[in-house]
């Protein structure tokens, strides 16, 4: 039975969360620190279970706060996955938007981008969420919806806004640069990433996802690469 005490103390840290003081107490729901430490309770957690399996009861143990402070920043167990996967796509895209740059060489830029973003795509992480996603589907098809269109940014419209400029600098010739980046994304996860979704084989090596991404880049440059004369 839950003490006077801490039904007290449960009242006094929402009243701070609902009220906060001028001394630099965040609102309710805006503590960028609290929101990280639910996110990554959670992340752990659905790791260990799949989605039906997982409980608030179990992410607020693992994140080490009170129910009351996790349903102030989620409202439920839908939208605390839908969080951490925005969360998650957030980091990949920042992580492969530094290698797409005009000061490195375009192979160089290419071959950046595809090994980290085909690491990323077929980590254990990103395949447990996939396949969390592809299980609740038909019963929740918001939650699908949300997967794919939870940020404007994701690995295609980055690597796209990138051939708009090497197209526009003259150094590539693409009709259609959304189609071209899906193509380069393709050719750099062909055969693992598929593999690694319906569970056919391990993450694949470093090795086996640099010849996957030299070789998409061969392909894609004799496909769009700028002809010299010399051609």
């Amino acid at each position: 039975m839950t003490s006077a005490k801490s039904l007290q103390q449960e009242k006094s840290l929402q009243d701070q969360q609902l009220h906060p003081s001028s001394g630099g107490r965040h609102a309710a729901g805006e503590d960028p620190a609290k929101r990280e430490q639910i996110l990554e309770g959670a992340k752990r957690v659905f790791m260990r279970s799949n989605f039906d399996a997982a409980s608030m009861n179990d992410i607020t143990r693992e994140a080490g706060v009170s129910k009351g402070t996790l349903y102030v920043y989620f409202e439920n167990k839908e939208d605390l996955f839908e969080a951490l996967i925005a969360r998650e796509r957030s980091l990949i895209v920042d992580s492969v938007k530094q290698f797409l740059n005009d000061n490195a060489p375009l192979e160089d830029a290419l071959h950046d981008f595809g090994v980290t973003l085909v690491t990323s795509m077929t980590s254990d992480y990103t395949i447990r969420a996939m396949r969390t996603v592809l299980s609740v589907t038909d019963r929740m098809p918001r939650l699908a919806q949300r997967f794919f269109t939870a940020t404007p940014e994701n690995g295609y419209t980055v690597l796209k806004t990138y051939l708009d400029q090497q197209v526009e600098a003259g150094t590539l010739l693409i009709d259609d640069t959304e189609i071209a980046a899906k193509q380069f994304i393709e050719l750099s996860s062909a055969g693992i990433f598929k593999g690694r979704l319906f569970g056919m084989c391990e993450a694949p090596s470093a090795d086996r996802i640099e010849k996957n991404v030299r070789s998409a880049i061969h392909v894609f440059l004799a496909a769009y690469g700028r002809k010299t004369n010399a051609d």
